[in-house]
């Protein structure tokens, strides 16, 4: 069966834009694929959930983005936050930095990790001491590096996110700054626009994809979430102090499920024989199995054209994760991996409850999916 997509990263993706931002401000060794012109100052804001379809279809609830200059990029792959953050915050695509899904089944816990938790899936147990974040993701990230060469680099994002699993693994470097909500988001994102003769500041807003997830994309509550995204968009810029460039992209965009085919791991006893770990999530799911043959030849009758299924090698060779995908994280993505088509999704209605019931999702590699936004003010 024919990929949906091959070599992902052929075009510019999320793992390139810190690079250029410090390419573009004289630090040596960072490639500028973006072409960004220079700049001693920028602040690049992610909206999560925020896809460059979805934002050109609600120009009129958006005004102000969508008249923003810019072009749509991909996001990676999979299209979800934590491969996507980390993506962004090493410069690095998934095969690289390890972060393969929004949960991947990792060996050596014996357990499959939500990444964005930290946590073993499905619990609470808390895992940063068994995996501990800087090992997971040794690489230096690109704040680490822009630190390094002398920018004043300053993460302005919920205070919850401090000394998280993530934030230590693909966001570390520079100065954290913990905020409550959008008004001293603006003010200390400002604040820490004017630091230093170079900066970097990055910036978070979460609300769009929560909403997108429980009512769904396109709906009343995401467009009255998506102006207000807007104004305050508006706002930071004029707020900004002159010559600092401003950024604005998103990790993924998202699709309807509620529209699509759903099929339930929990209750198709057919899926289940042979089957050891289930990860990722509805719209991509990493299967670990040790009968890889009967297990795919089985989920592909059951699935049928609503997917795309086959085995980590082909989604290796096919450049899903980047190339040179890194061997020792590579056994991350499934024995087996499936990707919906269209809306399709692969839901867990008794291991997932809460997230299986979500008409919003992502993680494949539809162009409502996969393509951000890329928008600069100056």
């Amino acid at each position: 069966m024919t990929l949906p997509l091959r070599d992902v990263y052929a075009e510019p993706t999320l793992a390139d834009v810190i690079p250029s931002v410090l390419a573009s401000a004289g630090v040596p060794g960072e490639r500028n694929r973006l072409g960004l012109t220079d700049s001693a100052h920028t602040v690049v804001l992610l909206v999560d959930g925020m896809g460059w379809e979805l934002l050109r279809r609600n120009r009129n609830t958006a005004p102000y983005l969508t008249d923003l200059p810019g072009r749509p990029i991909r996001a990676g792959f999979p299209t979800t936050t934590a491969a996507s953050i980390a993506s962004l915050g090493t410069g690095l695509p998934s095969g690289r930095h390890g972060i393969t899904g929004y949960q991947s089944y990792v060996e050596e816990a014996e357990t499959a990790v939500n990444w964005l938790s930290w946590t073993a899936a499905g619990t609470s147990l808390d895992q940063r001491d068994t995996l501990v974040p800087e090992q997971v993701q040794p690489h230096p990230t690109a704040f680490e590096r822009g630190d390094a060469a002398g920018l004043a680099v300053t993460t302005v994002v919920p205070r919850a996110f401090d000394g998280s699993g993530l934030t230590r693994a693909v966001l570390r470097g520079g100065r954290f700054v913990g905020v409550s909500a959008y008004g001293d988001l603006l003010a200390e994102v400002v604040a820490a626009a004017r630091a230093g003769e170079r900066n970097l500041v990055y910036c978070y807003l979460s609300e769009v994809d929560t909403l997108g997830h429980v009512y769904g994309p396109d709906s009343q509550a995401w467009l009255a979430q998506l102006t207000v995204v807007d104004r305050f968009v508006e706002q930071l810029a004029g707020a900004l102090p002159d010559g600092t460039r401003l950024l604005v992209t998103a990790d993924h965009g998202m699709v309807d499920s509620s529209r699509g085919r759903r099929v339930d791991f929990d209750r198709h006893p057919g899926l289940e024989e042979d089957v050891d770990v289930v990860a990722g999530e509805p719209r991509c799911r990493h299967i670990h199995t040790g009968r890889v043959d009967r297990v795919l030849e089985r989920w592909a009758n059951e699935l049928g054209d609503d997917f795309w299924v086959g085995t980590r090698d082909e989604v290796l060779s096919a450049g899903l994760f980047g190339p040179d995908p890194d061997p020792s994280v590579t056994g991350r993505i499934g024995d087996i991996v499936v990707i919906g088509r269209d809306e399709a999704t692969v839901i867990r209605s008794h291991g997932e409850r809460m997230l299986s019931a979500l008409p919003g999702q992502h993680g494949a590699l539809t162009a409502d999916e996969l393509l951000v936004p890329l928008l600069q003010v100056r």
